[in-house]
């Protein structure tokens, strides 16, 4: 069979595959913006992609995005010697002509994500192997996921369709969207609001009154969270809580920001109000997977300058004191002895000293915590190293990234970029940089956010993988970002294990996995300006070759 029969052939077959399938496939609705590309979403179309599925022990099913314009585009193969398949990038498509038809116009979409078997025209190529050892492994994964602030709470609910809402709820954790199965959301308030709050602000009500009942901000966002679980299907939501202020009266400066720590004789009631929070999230249908020993801690000891926020400051040292004299003791002596805690909740720059500090302060008080988890903010700046020597001093922890966004510093547009690919390879480049050191889970921040990064209440303005279009509340954006993290949390279920994944040179970033149903899940990242001769070698598999474009990611799939 020639090379351009073999392309039609294909295309048919993505064609009546679109038209007869279970119809989850859904192309991207393109839109040209300032730096780049975004993918429209209203309340009657929204892209989505089914899972691929193999045929037979040789094929591989390969998912595609790209600078160009690729967005979850699929093709497939097979592992054989002497194969080579190369990716057909984003072409821009032509105008649409007054006799176009349901037909040509899927038969173009067909085609655009096809594999092509001969090589394209590029100036440059480069070369890489990469072998996948499958019986050398690391950690299991926890999962991927995304935070539900108020500020989400707010735009959603103001979409004037619901089922603009339920595309979005579909899109971060339907099996067809991103795969998500993890969650942060605030104790209380956080800057993503549109006011500080917390429970049991009355001044002295030490008995915690009132937390029997849903706070109405928390009203709107349990509901909107439960219906997010019924319209995704999402198997197993875990929902990491994290509060970012306890109520004033029990901080030594009386605010909600600033240089302010949590009073000692508030100790057990700031632990019971933790507990207090687990039951009425229970009580109302949303039982809690985590939750950790408080957001940011530093940022009310070092950083109350620099941080207008709702924010409460512990050193290690009273933070030990508090998780092994009141915290640890009233959760694990409780009904919710089995919930997961995290410790730090902070910077890079913390790990490990924060830890061995509390063990200093209170011999084994880390013994409280299952796991810890980090923000990602000033990964750039100090290294892998401070990773492996936590790893090292408490092998026996989970690791999560805990919050992620672009836009919090200085030198970075403190704004949504619309279609900025330069941010989504930041968000890939950390995500396989942490990952091949050993976490075990990542949980991104606000998974929406209006035009100007908000809502906020002290303009603490950043970007985030969806953007919402409040002009007319009638539609919002993918960003490449969504898709970035997409490569990584689609195909790996939570319970894949890390295997090893080894590229001969810098030209491939790439990290695999074993996922439950023993099915082999690899990210491909390309960040270079040539294309890439990807070959893979599979310890058990064989091998193939397989042409990226420049500027691309890709998440390999074979069993």
């Amino acid at each position: 069979m020639s090379a351009s029969k073999g392309v039609w052939l294909f295309a048919a077959l993505l064609l009546i595959a679109a038209i007869g399938g279970r119809g989850e496939t859904v192309p991207c609705k393109v839109k040209d913006v300032e730096q780049g590309k975004v993918c429209v979403c209203t309340a009657d179309y929204c892209d989505y992609l089914e899972n691929p599925t193999l045929t037979d022990v040789t094929e591989f099913a390969l998912v595609s995005s790209s600078k160009q314009g690729l967005r979850f585009a699929t093709s497939s193969g097979h592992f054989e010697a002497g194969a080579k398949y190369t990716v057909q990038d984003y072409v821009e498509p032509v105008p649409e002509a007054k006799n176009e038809t349901i037909f040509s116009r899927l038969l173009d979409q067909a085609l655009a994500s096809a594999f092509i078997l001969e090589s394209r025209e590029s100036n440059i190529t480069r070369y890489v192997t990469l072998k996948v050892n499958r019986s050398k492994t690391h950690q299991t994964m926890e999962g991927f996921g995304g935070s539900y602030t108020g500020a989400v709470s707010y735009l959603v609910d103001n979409f004037k369709q619901s089922e603009l809402a339920d595309h979005l709820y579909k899109s971060f954790y339907a099996e067809e969207g991103l795969g998500f199965n993890l969650m942060r959301i605030s104790i209380g308030g956080c800057d993503f609001d549109l006011s500080a709050w917390a429970y049991a602000e009355e001044e002295g009500n030490t008995e915690l009154d009132g937390m029997d009942e849903l706070d109405e901000r928390d009203v709107l966002r349990v509901g909107h969270i439960k219906r997010l679980v019924e319209v995704s299907a999402v198997k197993n939501l875990r929902i990491k809580g994290a509060a970012w202020s306890a109520p004033p009266w029990m901080k030594t400066n009386n605010r909600w920001t600033g240089f302010g720590r949590l009073k000692k004789q508030y100790y057990q009631t700031w632990a019971d109000y933790h507990l207090k929070w687990l039951k009425l999230m229970q009580d109302n249908g949303l039982p809690i997977w985590a939750i950790s020993t408080g957001n940011e801690p530093l940022n009310g000891i070092f950083f109350m300058y620099f941080v207008q926020f709702m924010s409460m400051g512990w050193t290690p040292q009273t933070q030990a004191v508090w998780l092994n004299d009141y915290l640890g003791p009233t959760i694990r002596n409780s009904e919710f002895k089995d919930i997961v805690l995290f410790g730090n909740d902070d910077q890079r720059y913390s790990f490990p000293h924060w830890f061995k500090m509390m063990n200093y302060t209170r011999p084994n008080s880390v013994d409280y915590l299952d796991g810890l988890s980090l923000h990602w903010y000033w990964d750039e700046i100090f290294g892998n190293s401070l990773i492996d020597e936590t790893t090292a001093y408490a092998p026996d922890k989970l690791l999560i990234v805990s919050e992620s966004c672009i836009g919090d510093k200085p030198w970075q547009r403190a704004a949504p970029v619309l279609g900025s690919w330069e941010r989504a390879e930041k968000y890939s480049r950390a995500f396989l940089q942490n990952i091949q050191h050993g976490f075990h889970g990542w949980i991104d921040w606000n998974i929406i956010l209006d035009e100007e990064g908000g809502p906020n209440y002290v303009d603490n303005t950043v970007d985030a993988p969806v953007i919402a279009n409040t002009t007319t509340n009638e539609e919002f954006y993918k960003q490449p970002m969504f898709y970035a993290m997409g490569h990584f949390s689609k195909l790996v279920p939570e319970g894949s294990i890390r295997v090893d994944a080894l590229p001969s040179n810098v030209n491939l970033d790439s990290v695999a996995f074993l996922r439950p149903d023993k099915k082999i899940a690899a990210v491909l990242f390309n960040s270079g300006r040539a294309d890439l001769d990807i070959t893979v070698v599979d310890s058990e598999r064989g091998q193939f070759t397989v042409n990226v474009p420049a500027k691309s990611i890709h998440t390999l799939l074979y069993s």
